[in-house]
């Protein structure tokens, strides 16, 4: 996301004096609402406004202030309810079923994992709300995941928002690092029964590309059995129908399981605009923001949680 031209003109030079900016500053939004600056400000701190800090200076995309006043003036469109599809994560559930329990029967708050690009379908179909993608490393995540997100018609009308970085590798059990060793190589090469992931699946998408970085061919893996989720993955391992499987950091803990890493890579929520500004996904953000939130995700170890929030791609 490119910041706007200037300081307090922020809008394209080549609009009509009678066209509102693209980007407006605190004085252009006040006027463009009717307002006074200091209640623009009381709005910000509040959080009930579409902003960002640009070089300390607050910017409001006009569109995006367009859809607030919209879903305000109604009511907004189905705001008690907030449904996340797509991948799964052992901090995000933690957080959702928070949600859940703190809005009780006053909303529906519900996390389908399903692997990102199942969720990016529901998505795209009405079907969820927000849905959660990781495809590849963490370096590469601001040029793959737009790309991943171009594929639907329906992303013109989608903003993708970072939830945080996290560490992806193999979950392991312990009788196998005893045997076998903790280099990743040899277990890449070792005759394991996986817990594989399903297609669609970004950690299956990780896998390939250590796999293939290893020169290691991906059909010579045994795989007895199928992982729908990271839990899942964990669980299979923990109960010895699998030896192995690809997964987080944070699923291999849960489940008293040990962990080889691979890399990190970043967590993000593609979602339409309308919906980041609904109450109920900002509150989960507050949620993912909180100390409660960085404990527990140190507890689990392998997240990075000092990117929640940022706007990635689609505020343009």
């Amino acid at each position: 996301m490119s910041a706007p031209p200037g300081d307090d003109d922020t809008g394209s030079k080549s609009e009509s004096a009678s066209q509102p900016a693209r980007f407006m500053s605190v004085r252009q939004v006040a006027e463009y609402l009717h307002l006074n600056e200091k209640k623009v400000y009381s709005l910000v701190r509040e959080g009930k406004i579409p902003a960002t800090k640009i070089t300390g200076k607050w910017i409001f995309p006009r569109e995006l202030v367009d859809h607030w006043l919209l879903q305000s003036s109604h009511g907004g469109l189905l705001t008690d309810r907030l449904v996340v599809a797509g991948s799964d994560d052992p901090l995000l559930y933690h957080l959702v079923m928070e949600l859940a329990g703190d809005v009780q029967a006053q909303a529906l708050v519900s996390y389908s994992p399903t692997g990102t690009r199942l969720g990016l379908a529901l998505l795209a179909g009405l079907r969820a709300d927000v849905g959660c993608v990781h495809w590849g490393p963490d370096a590469e995540s601001t040029i793959r995941h737009p790309a991943l997100l171009q594929k639907y018609p329906q992303h013109r009308d989608w903003v993708l928002v970072r939830a945080f970085r996290r560490e992806q590798g193999l979950i392991v059990a312990p009788r196998v690092l005893e045997q076998h060793g903790s280099e990743l190589t040899d277990l890449l090469r070792a005759p394991l029964a996986w817990a594989m992931r399903q297609e669609g699946a970004g950690t299956r998408r990780f896998l390939q590309e250590a796999l293939s970085a290893h020169d290691i061919d991906a059909n010579r893996l045994q795989a007895t059995a199928q992982a729908l989720s990271e839990r899942e993955a964990a669980a299979l391992v923990a109960t010895g129908d699998a030896d192995i499987a690809p997964g987080v950091r944070a699923s291999a803990s849960e489940f008293g399981q040990r962990f080889v890493p691979i890399g990190w890579e970043a967590f993000d929520f593609a979602l339409g605009r309308r919906i980041y500004f609904r109450a109920l996904f900002q509150r989960l953000l507050d949620a993912l923001r909180s100390p409660a939130a960085r404990k527990y995700a140190d507890r689990l170890g392998g997240y990075d949680l000092s990117c929640v929030g940022n706007l990635i791609w689609g505020m343009e």
